[in-house]
């Protein structure tokens, strides 16, 4: 193989934040709102108490390195979350759209209007892919997290 030709095969990493505005404080509230609401919700509040209780400042500072990482694209993270969430045998499929439900409006306060939105599409596409390797099969698709959202964003 040639090495033009195998230049051109990898893709460069794009290391530009997903929204200029965003900061390193801004993802840091994000994930303090956000855990509060988790942790005191009737659904999702046991399932991160019975798993994390003992170490959630250590889980916090693991989802701002993990937030930091993919709004940022700073490479920061290097932890395995497929694995670790298909562990979660308490977790059900349509708390997927609860944490997403948990996470818009955190966003929205957390980030600028023109990045939360951005904020929010990348929280979609996690929420599918941890669904996907969760519940899917070959001939599933995740649900339509955008659809619920915007259902929800009326109804508020």
């Amino acid at each position: 193989m040639s090495a033009s030709r195998d230049q051109s095969a990898v893709r460069p990493v794009d290391r530009r934040p997903v929204h200029a505005s965003i900061t390193e404080e801004q993802i840091s509230d994000l994930v303090d709102r956000f855990y509060d609401r988790v942790w005191s919700d009737a659904r999702l509040g046991p399932i991160f108490s019975a798993r994390l209780e003992n170490s959630r400042a250590a889980h916090l500072a693991k989802m701002k390195s993990f937030w930091s990482s993919v709004l940022l694209r700073t490479g920061a993270y290097t932890g395995k979350p497929v694995p670790a969430h298909v562990s979660l045998e308490d977790v059900q499929s349509a708390d997927f759209e609860r944490w997403l439900s948990i996470f818009r409006p955190v966003a929205y306060d957390a980030f600028s209007s023109e990045a939360a939105p951005l904020v929010i599409e990348t929280a979609e596409r996690i929420a599918s892919s941890l669904w996907l390797a969760m519940f899917g099969n070959p001939f599933s698709s995740p649900p339509d997290w955008r659809k619920s959202g915007l259902q929800q964003e009326k109804q508020a």
